[in-house]
């Protein structure tokens, strides 16, 4: 079958690989900077809630959420939510963590153009990933019978794309998230030097598991096209 052909699974092998090692890194980064107690004293909680102070922002609420490294904002109710091991924690990973969630509050406040876009994007994103690979090699096994088959499979393809897209999108949107909280920490005078190091690492780290998947997702939509392209 197409879909599992050896260039394929060598390429799914390859980045699920690197991906497991960046997010393996992040782990222990993080566990790493999570003994570097803030000499303020303040909670990823609190970091959050004075950055969206700092900011104007009083109306999104922080709350906490079950789990490790399951952080986000939700620009749909307006909450930075924060794992158990940021919201109540002192330590340089939370602040970074926490103070890198309320940037994506920041950037939905002031309607940043690439955070709007993703949003745009993560409904028909909802519906291509479910179908792009089921299109592709429906397409790719009908090319050897009907003259449609092409046009399936390239429609896969553009399906496809839109999870790339979706992806390289979503770099920006998280890198400039990283550069608002590190520049806030850092002008407020958040962190000793050792405590903002340490949350700057942790930062970096994270931003390059999005890289390894948008990477990824791009050299497996280039393996698509060009296989489709072979045999059209």
């Amino acid at each position: 079958m197409f879909g599992f052909d050896i260039g394929y699974i060598v390429i799914a092998g390859v980045f699920s690989l690197l991906s497991m090692l960046v997010s393996s890194k992040l782990k222990s980064k993080f566990k790493k900077y999570s003994k570097v107690h803030l000499r303020n004293g303040l909670s990823g909680a609190e970091i959050a809630e004075k950055m969206l102070a700092d900011h104007g922002i009083r109306d999104v609420k922080v709350i906490s959420t079950p789990g490790m490294l399951t952080d986000h904002y939700n620009p749909a109710n307006k909450t930075v939510n924060l794992s158990e091991g940021v919201y109540g924690q002192h330590n340089a990973s939370a602040a970074a963590v926490a103070a890198h969630e309320v940037g994506h509050a920041v950037q939905h406040a002031t309607a940043y153009s690439w955070l709007g876009m993703r949003s745009k994007l993560v409904p028909i994103l909802n519906v291509t990933s479910k179908f792009s690979m089921w299109v592709i090699m429906g397409g790719f096994m009908l090319m050897g019978t009907t003259a449609i088959g092409g046009t399936i499979a390239w429609v896969g393809v553009g399906l496809y794309g839109i999870g790339t897209l979706f992806s390289f999108v979503t770099l920006p949107v998280e890198y400039d998230a990283s550069n608002r909280a590190l520049a806030w920490l850092k002008n407020k005078n958040m962190l000793a030097p050792d405590e903002y190091a340490g949350a700057e690492d942790a930062l970096k780290w994270a931003a390059r598991t999005y890289l390894v998947a948008a990477i990824g997702a791009l050299a497996t939509l280039l393996y698509f096209a060009m296989r489709v392209a072979s045999r059209d």
